[in-house]
């Protein structure tokens, strides 16, 4: 049985969009630990962090120098985001490239006061990032002050059936840290985050970059939506920018009442995996003695 059980109380969360440095993995640290204790300044439980954040987007500089540019399960380089966590009770979800042994992979590093909680690895890799990077095996869901998160990095979240998966766990929000450029990364945006909060009435939330990495021009406007699929908060374009939104357990109430989706999901059956049936239209050659479909 599905648990769609709301929330006890509202959250507040905070989405972060910065410029990061290429291939500088100290320099990013120290601007995460400082947007984290700003996120704490200003009332945020969760804030999260654009992908690789940690190295810049730079797939072929990760690839070159693993050892410098990307980061390790236990690394000590981390230390800083974890202090600035358990000073201000704030739990950071941050953008890296991870190596595990000997296999990179594009994740979410979920870090607070004790260090890093775990992490979810990037599932639907972009077709340039293939030959760099291996798939992620599971989705994530983290749990903060009774809120269900489901996390996805960038172009998961053009997939429909990511944070579907996320909400049928009983995740309330989906936080994704992305990539997104100038242009038509936009546009995508703006398309796929409203849909996915509407489809699974969810709030969405999206950290992206701002300026140049790994060869993007970036398109920041970093943005938090409602269940409804309204926006609720958004940053700007090019400025570092801190957004707060505060989750509401009654917004989400009042949207699942009105777009039920989840709930007869649940109660029905989900048409997406039902068999499906082929009706032909008539074709004007049949009448005229032609072969008549079978």
């Amino acid at each position: 049985m599905i648990d769609f059980a709301l929330p006890p109380r509202p959250l507040r969360i905070a989405t972060a969009q910065a410029q990061a440095v290429s291939g500088e993995v100290d320099v990013n640290v120290q601007a995460v630990a400082r947007i984290v204790s700003a996120a704490g300044d200003g009332g945020a439980r969760v804030v999260v962090f654009p992908e690789k954040f940690l190295s810049g987007y730079e797939p072929e500089l990760i690839r070159a120098d693993p050892e410098r540019c990307a980061v390790r399960p236990d690394d000590p380089r981390l230390a800083p985001i974890a202090d600035a966590c358990r000073a201000s009770g704030v739990t950071a979800v941050v953008g890296a490239a991870v190596q595990d042994g000997a296999d990179l992979y594009v994740s979410a590093l979920v870090i607070d006061g004790t260090g890093i909680r775990g992490r979810y690895d990037k599932q639907t890799l972009f077709k340039s990032e293939q030959a760099v990077y291996r798939p992620g095996s599971a989705g994530a869901t983290l749990e903060v002050d009774g809120w269900r998160l489901g996390l996805g990095v960038c172009y998961d979240s053009g997939f429909p059936e990511h944070a579907r998966a996320a909400a049928l766990d009983g995740c309330h929000a989906y936080l994704v840290g992305a990539l997104f450029s100038e242009g038509n990364g936009y546009h995508e945006s703006r398309i796929w985050f409203p849909a996915r909060a509407f489809d699974n009435t969810v709030y969405a939330v999206l950290a992206n970059h701002i300026g140049e990495t790994g060869g993007w021009r970036t398109c920041g406007s970093s943005a938090v939506w409602g269940p409804d699929g309204r926006i609720v908060a958004e940053a700007g374009f090019a400025a570092e920018e801190i957004v707060f939104a505060d989750l509401l357990p009654e917004s989400l109430r009042a949207a699942r009442e009105s777009e039920p989706m989840l709930r007869d999901l649940r109660d029905l059956r989900d048409t997406g995996s039902a068999p499906r049936s082929l009706l032909r239209a008539f074709a004007p050659h049949d009448s005229l003695g032609g072969p008549s479909p079978s």
